[in-house]
């Protein structure tokens, strides 16, 4: 119960953490990995296909975006949109792979916009995000060792 519960836990804050939302799954990821609640494997695969179905939500929204851009509460400010919209015309679909940082993350709403195949924005963005959690999980895990 408890390993269901801290792997839903992650799942839940990994995907808020990939949409427009301003939130963080780092620091639970790392407690989750170091008391061991979970193997490594685990915590990585369910933090991955959190955050990548959570970039969805961004790319629905960029296929909306026309629709929400004139709402008081729409996150994004024009000159964010700008900047992540050069980005992209610049890097193309490979923005992609650098979706899991904070200000690139915003590539996922262009290319909804600009209305990127699906299979290629899976596939590039399920990559980033799973190289996010490796390289957090590595590091951890060779932090936790040192301090050992």
């Amino acid at each position: 119960m408890v390993v269901a519960s801290a792997l839903l836990g992650l799942f839940v804050a990994a995907f808020i953490a990939a949409t427009l939302i301003p939130f963080q799954s780092e620091a639970l990821f790392v407690a989750l990995q170091v008391t061991e609640v979970a193997s490594v494997v685990t915590l990585v695969v369910v933090a991955s296909i959190a955050n990548t179905l959570g970039a969805f939500v961004n790319y629905w929204v960029g296929v909306r975006l026309e629709h929400f851009r004139n709402h008081r509460w729409f996150p994004i400010t024009p000159e964010k949109l700008d900047r992540a919209s050069l980005w992209f015309a610049r890097w193309g679909k490979w923005s992609l792979l650098l979706s899991w940082l904070p200000l690139v993350e915003l590539t996922t709403v262009v290319a909804g916009t600009l209305r990127t195949p699906l299979w290629q924005f899976a596939l590039l963005v399920g990559l980033a995000k799973t190289a996010r959690y490796v390289a957090l999980a590595t590091v951890t895990a060779k932090t936790v060792q040192i301090v050992t």
